[in-house]
């Protein structure tokens, strides 16, 4: 019986251990899900433990199993840079051979030149800095002056802060636009962000669910255009949309939270159809990782972790699952930046052999690459297929 649908789940920001060359982007030491459970005297992830989870690395509180319920191993990152937009793209069959440029000093002054004479528009900001705490800052001048807070952060990210009161969002998503079409060549950036947000005072600001990516769309063909292209489907979930610009999808549920994501997932498998169901769980990322919360991160591991029985009983004869990430971001560390990371790789399903270690992958596009095979598509200049060794 063949896979009619593949199930990738990406927890974005749950990284495994730290890549060979973790030390050239400051992240030595680095393991998202292991340190995570040291600093807490453990974790309780039964059902990725019984996957594989505890086999891959040393997980205080996941225990190895000498008898998985499917196949585990971990993927090296073949690309370079650390951010979402890489990472996902290269699951879907894409190196990135030059890292997104960052700006830790803030914007060059022609840059916002441009930005102020393209949207009419001054700024305030240009520097790095934390999404909560710059509108904390530069809220209330942004507010009585009219200009947009341009920020970024060490991700390679142009972000624009506006309250909805006093820039429409229809008006800072033209920003953004505008500003995406400005960022290219050698400021590229991997994504422009609208973050509008509200309130009155710094003590009451808060960001709002509108926000809204502008990712440089992927220089060739995803597996998932090669999908479509072959009459399958592409289902997405989360972020997805945002990282990919909408690009090789043919249905999507956007959200910010995890929870809503895969329930998302779960209620596409209802429906009948065959191809890839992609989603995308940003909370470990965007609310815990980023801020150092590491009682946070673990929990939502754990209730992550509880859904997935929920998952294996949604998926028919002819599902397969696969769970991954697509950096780290290592909440115990002094960092609040993404980490340089293997990703864990799980992959259950009914058709999927138990007992089965997959060892160290050398990209994430072994992923991409499996899927390729499985839907008889093209496959992408990079991975290979990891097929024969989980399917009978």
């Amino acid at each position: 019986m063949d896979v009619k649908r593949v199930a990738v789940i990406v927890l974005d920001g749950v990284g495994i251990g730290a890549l060979p060359d973790a030390e050239e982007y400051g992240d030595q030491g680095s393991n998202s899900i292991a340190n995570t459970a040291k600093n807490l005297g453990g974790m309780h992830l039964p059902n990725m433990g019984e996957i594989g989870l505890g086999n891959i690395t040393e997980i205080e509180g996941v225990i190895p199993r000498k008898s998985t319920k499917g196949a585990y191993g971990k993927c090296r990152e073949l690309s370079k840079g650390k951010d979402s937009v890489t990472g996902h793209w290269e699951l879907m069959g894409l190196e990135v051979k030059e890292p997104f440029p960052t700006y830790p000093n803030g914007f060059p002054k022609e840059v916002l030149e441009k930005f102020t004479r393209l949207t009419g528009y001054g700024f305030l900001g240009n520097k790095p800095a934390s999404g909560t705490e710059i509108i904390r800052e530069l809220g209330e001048a942004h507010i009585q002056t009219g200009k947009p807070i341009v920020y970024t952060s060490a991700d390679s990210v142009f972000q624009i802060a506006a309250h909805e009161k006093v820039i429409s969002i229809e008006d800072l998503y033209r920003i953004c636009e505008l500003s995406r079409k400005m960022l290219k060549g050698k400021h590229a950036v991997g994504r422009v962000i609208a973050r509008p947000f509200i309130g009155t005072s710094p003590e009451n600001f808060k960001r709002t669910k509108r926000r809204h990516d502008y990712p440089l769309l992927p220089p060739s063909d995803t597996v998932m255009d090669r999908l479509i292209q072959a009459g399958h489907k592409v289902y997405a979930s989360g972020k997805i949309d945002d990282l990919f610009g909408n690009q090789g999808i043919s249905k999507t549920h956007h959200s910010v939270f995890n929870i809503e994501s895969i329930q998302a997932m779960v209620n596409f498998m209802a429906e009948d159809f065959t191809g890839l169901l992609f989603a995308n769980l940003v909370e470990f990322d965007m609310t815990f990782g980023h801020r150092n919360d590491v009682e946070g991160y673990a929990e939502k591991l754990e209730e992550f972790d509880a859904y997935v029985p929920t998952i294996r009983q949604s998926m028919t004869e002819t599902d397969i699952a696969m769970i991954v990430a697509d950096h780290g971001v290592d909440p115990t560390t002094k960092s609040t930046d993404h980490s340089r990371e293997y990703i864990p790789l799980l992959v259950f399903g009914k058709k999927v052999k138990d007992n089965v270690n997959l060892g160290t992958r050398e990209t994430f596009a072994d992923v991409g690459a499996t899927i390729s095979e499985i839907f008889h598509v093209e496959k992408p200049d990079i991975g290979k297929s990891f097929l024969n060794e989980i399917i009978p």
